[in-house]
């Protein structure tokens, strides 16, 4: 799979998903300071479905209807690193078939798939 990995979710959580061999962006490491615009934009452009912490990105899908390729947005009360891949592991063990095109929110105990009709 394809993934950017905005800042906030951290370098960590982007070094684990290459681990496993997935292609991966992560926004602190190569784009770092890029606006959430111009990163839904390299996303939709590219195919990748982003993972982030930033709820700005709920509003840029939902209320300015910004395309996208997926989006997983993190809510967690704990955000170290390893409690985000410990959520993305199991979203990706249970889900990864509902990710594509899908805007997605985790949290320690659910996930909510919202399928957007395009």
């Amino acid at each position: 799979m394809k993934f950017i990995v905005d800042e906030c979710t951290g370098p960590k959580v982007a070094r684990w998903l290459r681990s496993l061999n997935h292609e991966v962006l992560s926004v602190h490491d190569e784009a770092k300071g890029a606006d959430d615009e111009t990163i839904i934009d390299k996303a939709n452009r590219e195919n990748f479905i982003l993972i982030t912490n930033d709820k700005d990105f709920g509003e840029l899908i939902f209320k300015f209807n910004r395309e996208h390729k997926g989006v997983i947005l993190l809510r967690l009360k704990n955000e170290r690193p390893e409690n985000k891949i410990y959520v993305l592991s199991q979203l990706l063990e249970s889900y990864s078939e509902k990710l594509a095109n899908n805007f997605i929110v985790v949290t320690e105990k659910n996930v909510k798939i919202i399928e957007i009709e395009k």
